[in-house]
């Protein structure tokens, strides 16, 4: 079941044309990565289906009601999580989710057992600062907690690690892997080893379009060049074997850095048993050999080219 569908969205502003005939869903259970470059029109999709927004054409549904601009009908189903969310700085974590649990209509009982849950969830349930002195990654968790404070069916969120040092980061993410044990999440970013740690599906959004979608592993799959590398105990062995590789056709980008060589091939398959063959042949122990995975970043390197 799709939670969240999009057909056939445009948007200009002015003369530039920001979306261009987007179409994608997220299933129920899934952390959708929306990847492009910055401007890209990332914020400008997620706003039309906040109904902040008025789409040119096209049609967003969130399940099953379609969102109309200005009527937030549908942000009933919604948690939204802004890249720099706001708060009133004077509060502590437990009395700022109070005040959203009221705002929602949850009952005293249920808003208490709700706020100590969601905080707890994100790390910050002991915690009794003002938000005021909060890190910047304390802020987006905590931004998490009160997004989820109406069990929304959809949790949207729009760059939401983009100015987080590593240890933020990694703790959002952590916080993202729990909340889709019960909510849909559809993560906006343009820091790719985000999407490769927490997304099942990918959508990459370039000069308003979508130029490739689906799961990371078919995405990965879809690479022409695949990279490997192998690592030898000394430079003289990486030397003979890097000198070998050089006459073999299927071999391409061909690197030596000291008893390491790396490369590529546009059928790793055959690459790989080219290696394995020189390696028998000339009685050359290696280290390690390594055929590596495709990376997002030449996913997305190559999507947008």
């Amino acid at each position: 079941m799709a939670v969240l569908e999009i057909k056939a969205l445009k948007k200009t502003f002015g003369t530039q044309q920001v979306l261009n005939d987007v179409t994608f869903s997220v299933e129920k259970g899934s952390v959708y990565g929306f990847i492009g470059k910055n401007g890209a029109g990332k914020t400008t999709t997620m706003n039309i289906a906040l109904g902040l927004l008025k789409a040119d054409e096209g049609s967003i549904m969130i399940n099953d009601e379609y969102v109309h601009y200005g009527d937030t009908k549908t942000n009933q189903y919604v948690g939204y999580l802004p890249d720099v969310p706001e708060f009133y700085s004077f509060l502590t974590a437990g009395e700022y989710m109070t005040l959203c649990a009221d705002i929602s209509g949850l009952d005293k009982q249920r808003g208490k057992e709700k706020s100590a849950e969601l905080l707890k969830m994100v790390g910050l349930e002991d915690n009794k600062k003002r938000i005021k002195n909060y890190s910047r990654g304390m802020k987006q968790r905590l931004g998490i907690a009160q997004a989820l404070i109406n069990d929304p069916m959809l949790l949207i969120c729009d760059e939401p690690t983009s100015a987080l040092d590593p240890i933020g980061r990694q703790q959002l993410l952590s916080v993202l892997q729990k909340v889709k044990e019960h909510t849909t999440v559809i993560f906006s970013t343009h820091i790719l080893s985000d999407v490769e740690a927490i997304c099942d599906e990918v959508a990459i959004l370039n000069d308003g379009r979508i130029v490739k979608q689906g799961t990371v592993k078919q995405l990965k799959a879809g690479i022409d060049s695949e990279n490997w590398t192998v690592v030898f105990e000394s430079e003289e062995d990486a030397k003979v074997f890097y000198d070998i590789l050089l006459t073999e056709k299927e071999i391409n980008s061909l690197v030596i850095n000291g008893a390491t060589v790396d490369g590529a091939a546009t059928d790793a398959k055959k690459a790989m048993i080219t290696i394995l063959k020189h390696l028998n042949r000339l009685s050359l122990i290696p280290v390690k050999v390594e055929r590596k995975e495709a990376t997002m970043e030449e996913v997305f390197m190559e999507a947008i080219r």
